[in-house]
């Protein structure tokens, strides 16, 4: 197997610049989205825009995002979704609510990593 090296461009997402997940969306707004009129505002779009990035990221500060994204703010999260109602799907977030507080549900931080995980064409490196 040839090794072969990889040049492929790294961007930093600094969990220093931010303690909640709008902080979360205006980083990587700032990061991947200078040349578009919308930012990132959603988990889904998130996930959208990873699709036409060409770079590795590395998640700086990462443990101050875990515990910054986790489970108190995943709670407050779904319990806005849930009292906003429609358009979310309240019984699918209940659900998940439910699934958090028995230990068994994944935290925003961990929602986020998945998300860039899903994309095998980016590597991620929780620093």
């Amino acid at each position: 197997m040839k090794n072969e090296i990889n040049n492929k461009k790294m961007t930093v997402i600094n969990g220093g610049h931010f303690s909640d997940l709008e902080g979360f969306y205006n980083e990587v707004s700032e990061l991947f989205m200078n040349d578009e009129d919308w930012k990132v505002g959603t988990l889904d779009g998130f996930d959208d825009i990873l699709y036409r990035i060409d770079s590795d990221i590395t998640w700086k500060n990462s443990q101050k995002s875990k515990e910054d994204l986790g489970f108190d703010l995943t709670k407050k999260f779904y319990e806005n979704k849930i009292r906003i109602g429609k358009p979310f799907n309240v019984d699918l977030i209940q659900q998940k609510l439910g699934d958090l507080m028995n230990g068994k549900g994944q935290t925003l931080f961990e929602i986020l990593v998945e998300i860039i995980e899903s994309h095998q064409n980016i590597k991620l490196i929780l620093d």
